[in-house]
């Protein structure tokens, strides 16, 4: 059974730094690229950044970028995403996302990808 299993997600306040991790069971990321995506209520589902496969291009939602950094451990299997200086506007339901990777290639448009998690709340509040 291929599942993405999110974890890391709490209560911070502004400023402060979260990790999230996306593990993957009964499949490997090797193969795979993986984006982080989140939606807060009320909101559309957004995507916050990706992670290519090969050669593990990356990208970031403008919001985010210099705030927010993607990384993968395909020996752990799982892929990160490391959060700094949040802001009240990151509050949200933080997903990850994996499709088979197509060479050098990422995205975060929600409809190119097969396989979900659960996701984990992030709350930004003082």
């Amino acid at each position: 059974q291929l599942q993405l299993v999110e974890s890391g997600g709490g209560l911070v306040q502004p400023g402060g730094s979260l990790r999230l991790s996306c593990a993957a069971s009964g499949f490997t990321l090797d193969y795979y690229a993986v984006g982080w995506f989140r939606q807060a209520p009320g909101k559309e589902r957004e995507g916050v950044s990706c992670i290519s496969n090969i050669d593990g291009r990356t990208y970031y939602l403008y919001s985010v970028k210099g705030r927010f950094t993607i990384s993968r451990d395909n020996a752990k299997n799982t892929v990160y995403l490391q959060m700094n200086s949040l802001k009240p506007e990151d509050t949200a339901v933080y997903y990850c996302a994996a499709t088979v990777a197509r060479g050098s290639w990422c995205s975060v448009n929600a409809h190119d990808y097969d396989y979900w998690g659960q996701g984990t709340q992030v709350t930004v509040s003082s």
